[in-house]
């Protein structure tokens, strides 16, 4: 082992930067990265209106016209001319003719109404038709009878003007203000968008992440001795998929400077390059060095378990994040880290994951000066033996460290965040359980 081997590996983590000044550290490398004349440091898009389900808007949306943008009946009825229907009642119905549908309709629609009616007369319209011109309310159809052999309708009650009519935009009005930027869109967005006359609207682009998994002992398939089936990268690259970003999930690289230095230069076109496996202080740990000579080290240690030997850095104005080999601080780091990055390269912040309330079953034990993220099962409590206010789940530890057992956290529901200025969370404590998988 050479001499500055020697020394990082001696030396270990002394100190361990907190996670919120860690990912503080780390937004400020982003936004030094992004497009300095735009609030989306990825850049934007303008994409066709249904290919933007989870895209965040990338600019404040106001309608472009009135939804509806003509009056239209709101019942199944009669067009009518509301004075016309004046003094009407079961025992003195008001006799108004019924009006011809308009004459290039007439064989083609079976809904066809009118253009227009005159004083006296009415016509036929049904839920979400156009108000003929004249027409002022609408009867519904329960409220008349029609003698169509003779071309006359009795009408049975009196109607306002504007009765069982929705306005030219009730549901929206042109100029409306819809979304602020940053929005991120939802299938009912879209149908909204569309009727507010947008048929393309510009998105942040869906930020690119290179996944690369690094370790000499890392196989596809069939591990021999020493030999571990890579999941790492895979895992990564979906969660980041999830996420709303477009990853290239890379080869193995192994443990050698050059190759890595390579892997990472091949991937600076991404907005953020990953890496996994090799970010620790040991004699293969390779990677803290390896972004140290290709750009700057931002963070190296991070007061969090499990998986505090992670290393952040941002090479070429490219973030880029070192995450630990051992699973589940592999993902735990990569939901602290990335998925905020993920989010600040779409000019957005972090959403809250969601949470369920649980009574923790036994006491979980913490250091005091980390974060732990302690892996733990639902299950639900007997109801009939609750009052209101407490908790309907038991939250069960699986292990609150462990960082190399990956079932621990895939066979979990989620995780209780021991913040780091508390030593453990004791038996029957009501607590948070994230439920950091569930949320996109």
């Amino acid at each position: 082992m050479e001499g500055a081997d020697r020394e990082r590996t001696e030396a270990g983590f002394k100190v361990r930067t907190p996670v919120d000044e860690a990912r503080r550290i780390l937004q400020t490398a982003v936004a030094r990265g992004g497009d300095a004349d735009s609030d989306v440091p990825c850049g934007t898009e303008t994409v066709d209106v249904d290919r933007t389900d989870g895209r965040v808007l990338a600019a404040p949306v106001t309608a472009a016209r009135d939804v509806p943008h003509y009056r239209r009946a709101a019942m199944d009825g009669y067009a009518v001319r509301a004075a016309d229907t004046f003094g009407a009642s079961d025992r003195s119905p008001e006799v108004l003719r019924i009006a011809e549908p308009a004459a290039n309709t007439v064989g083609i629609d079976e809904h066809a109404t009118a253009d227009s009616i005159a004083p006296g007369t009415a016509a036929r319209v049904h839920t979400g038709s156009a108000l003929p011109e004249g027409a002022d309310a609408v009867v519904m159809i329960e409220r008349v009878t029609e003698r169509e052999s003779v071309g006359e309708l009795e009408v049975e009650d009196a109607v306002a003007e504007g009765e069982n009519v929705a306005p030219v935009g009730e549901d929206i009005e042109e100029g409306q203000h819809l979304y602020d930027a940053g929005h991120r869109l939802r299938p009912s967005d879209l149908g909204l968008l569309r009727s507010a006359g947008y048929g393309r609207v510009a998105v942040a682009q869906q930020p690119t992440v290179g996944v690369i998994p690094t370790g000499e002992e890392l196989v596809a398939g069939d591990p021999g001795p020493g030999e571990v089936i890579e999941t790492n990268g895979l895992t990564v690259s979906r969660l980041a998929q999830r996420w709303g970003a477009r990853a290239t999930y890379r080869d193995v690289v192994t443990d050698d400077p050059e190759s890595l230095r390579v892997a990472i230069q091949r991937d600076l076109t991404k907005d953020v390059v990953v890496t996994t496996g090799g970010s620790s202080v040991g004699e293969r740990d390779l990677l803290p060095e390896v972004i140290d000579d290709l750009g700057e080290v931002l963070v190296h240690g991070v007061g969090l378990k499990p998986g505090h030997p992670v290393c952040l850095g941002l090479v070429e104005e490219t973030p880029v994040l070192a995450l630990p080999g051992y699973p589940v601080a592999c993902i735990v780091n990569a939901v602290q880290f990335l998925r905020p990055t993920l989010r600040w390269l779409e000019g957005t912040a972090p959403d809250p994951h969601p949470t369920t309330r649980a009574r923790i079953e036994r006491k979980i034990p913490s250091e005091p000066g980390t974060r732990t993220f302690a892996r733990v099962k639902l299950e639900a409590r007997d109801v009939d033996d609750l009052g209101p206010d407490e908790p309907r789940y038991d939250a069960i530890p699986t292990r609150a460290s462990g960082s190399g057992v990956l079932s621990s956290v895939a066979l979990a529901d989620g995780w209780v965040v021991i913040d780091d200025d508390r030593e453990g969370i004791p038996a029957g404590e009501t607590v948070a359980v994230e439920n950091w998988e569930v949320n996109p």
